[in-house]
């Protein structure tokens, strides 16, 4: 699905309630095979997904910033880490480094990543829906149903796959 941007946080905003109330009996009541189903969603949702027409995530949310990944768009940049620190971080309430503003620096008006190959570990595997115990990354999933439509599209899918009545 294409979600128009406004459209979609219209409906994450609708729908965060019950997606809360799902995820709270999700966590009490885990069915073995969920690793395995959020994969099989994962992969579905994001073979008609394109990431590139949407960007809300790098337009909206910060990953953080490892040391090792500090280091290596630094020296991608040619700069030393920290002047890359200094130009662009912020360590936030959890004493993570963060973006200093959003959208990210590093995103183009086409929505194409200026370090895409040397990008922060956490936007290479954001939205995380196909990680393993996925059920410990519950509560962040909540939070990226109103960030990202592909994660909307897979929570809601979970939803019908694991009904709760």
């Amino acid at each position: 699905m294409n979600w128009n941007i406004e459209e979609f946080k219209q409906a994450s905003k609708l729908r965060l309630a019950e997606s809360k109330l799902y995820f709270k009996k999700l966590r009490k009541k885990t069915p073995k095979d969920l690793d395995f189903i959020m994969q099989d969603l994962h992969d579905e949702v994001f073979d008609y997904t394109d990431c590139l027409k949407c960007a809300n995530c790098c337009k909206t949310t910060s990953p953080i910033f490892t040391i090792k990944d500090i280091a290596r768009i630094s020296k991608h940049l040619r700069m030393k880490e920290v002047q890359f620190i200094n130009q662009y971080l912020r360590v936030d309430e959890d004493d993570f480094y963060v973006l200093q503003n959003s959208p990210c620096s590093f995103l183009m008006d086409d929505n194409e990543c200026v370090i895409y190959d040397v990008r922060p570990k956490a936007c290479g595997e954001y939205p995380h829906t196909n990680r393993k115990k996925f059920i410990q990354i519950a509560n962040l999933t909540l939070n990226n149903t109103e960030v990202c439509p592909a994660v909307y599209d897979i929570v809601e899918k979970l939803k019908q796959k694991v009904p709760f009545n």
